[in-house]
């Protein structure tokens, strides 16, 4: 009896907190491998960790953060472990070769096209505050860096942005 109604807290807290995360996750995974499939493969992963660890979280308020660390962790072994497939582009029939047309908005298009151009160091903390909404000291926390470098990587992919629509418009 006492088991059961351990079992019953601990997946009402699991899915009090995912609940709630689950599309943060999922925009934060779409983020960072580019790719919606590979996002929920992610995402699927990310949540397994956390059921397996979730009497790690100690504090239900570091919820965002934690899980979000997940999320980069798993979207990091996801590419460790896959051997993506290439495709020899000069060699597609004209039907393949339709699908890789870009949408209709290109100044969109641009700046998303900028913003993945960005190395990581720079694209990550910029996706975790525009996107995802997360304070300066909450990136730190999820990237494993001081909040002074989170500012200084923000500022500097601002200007690298800018740059690239200067030049762009030019």
């Amino acid at each position: 009896m006492n088991s059961s109604y351990a079992h019953d807290a601990r997946t009402g807290r699991f899915n009090r907190l995912v609940g709630v995360l689950h599309k943060d996750m999922y925009r934060y995974a779409a983020w960072l491998c580019r790719d919606p499939s590979v996002a929920e493969e992610v995402v699927q992963e990310a949540l397994l960790r956390a059921w397996k660890s979730l009497d790690a979280l100690r504090e239900d308020d570091a919820a965002k953060q934690w899980l979000m660390t997940i999320v980069r962790r798993e979207n990091a072994r996801y590419f460790e472990r896959k051997r993506l497939e290439t495709v020899d582009i000069d060699r597609l029939t004209p039907t393949q070769a339709a699908m890789l047309v870009e949408g209709d908005d290109a100044e969109l298009n641009a700046l998303r096209e900028a913003i993945y151009r960005l190395d990581d160091d720079y694209r990550e903390p910029l996706v975790l505050q525009v996107l995802m909404g997360h304070s300066t000291k909450e990136i730190a926390a999820l990237m494993g860096i001081n909040p002074g470098a989170v500012l200084t990587r923000l500022h500097r992919a601002r200007h690298k942005l800018k740059a690239v629509v200067d030049e762009a418009e030019a």
